[in-house]
């Protein structure tokens, strides 16, 4: 059985192009469909809408923070795919007991093109992975070179939860997004998802105020 290494650095015994997958991770599962190994995939969790199909025709396994043990174990699966931050460290834990678990760490746009082919390989997909990889370099080079030809890069804060406010800070992929595009984080001096007060926000006056989608619709009024 092949050995392969995970981004948190694991030694994972993974069989030979996995016919069933469970992935914990969003923007995981779009990635398998789109590297051609989406009829492989068994479970996903609720949060996984794109493409439509992957929740419309496969099993949902919870939330990537409530995952049900139960509906997994019953899929079977040959491998999860997971991520040190949509999934929590004792889910992971107890998985690991019983399955095959890659886990991946994404803080930077290396850190994705390293998943893409560590997952095309996983998949016996390489050929398509490393389309995929070009594809988003050339899209990456062409937007750098975009953010360059911006006279003052907008000053930003980028939400993502509230109940607590909470924010995505440096050593994020989020942040070195935000950088690519030329516009400045105003909570680069902090660490990864810090809690805020409104308080905070108001003192720091970031020019554009950036709020996610998922997992919740933010609305004007929130």
């Amino acid at each position: 059985m092949p050995v392969y290494v995970d981004q948190l650095s694991r030694q994972v015994n993974i069989i030979s192009s996995p016919l069933r997958i469970v992935s914990l991770v969003p923007s995981q599962t779009e990635l398998l469909f789109d590297l051609g190994a989406g009829n492989r995939v068994v479970g996903v969790t609720k949060f996984c809408i794109h493409p439509a199909e992957a929740i419309a025709t496969t099993t949902i396994v919870g939330g990537t923070k409530q995952i049900k043990h139960d509906v997994i174990k019953a899929l079977q699966p040959d491998l999860i795919i997971a991520n040190k931050e949509e999934n929590t460290k004792e889910d992971l834990e107890l998985l690991m007991q019983h399955y095959p678990v890659w886990i991946s760490d994404i803080k930077n746009l290396n850190d994705v093109f390293s998943m893409i082919a560590n997952v095309g390989e996983i998949i016996g997909r390489e050929n398509e992975a490393k389309k995929l990889n070009l594809e988003i370099k050339k899209g990456a080079a062409i937007l750098a070179e975009k953010a360059t030809s911006f006279k003052t890069g907008k000053r930003v804060a980028y939400f993502i939860w509230y109940k607590p406010w909470m924010v995505a800070a440096n050593d994020t992929f989020i942040h070195s997004m935000l950088e690519l595009c030329g516009w400045q984080n105003v909570f680069d001096t902090r660490q990864r998802y810090p809690a805020i007060e409104i308080e905070e926000l108001i003192k720091l006056n970031p020019e554009i105020i950036l709020l996610s989608s998922e997992p919740f619709l933010s609305k004007q009024n929130t």
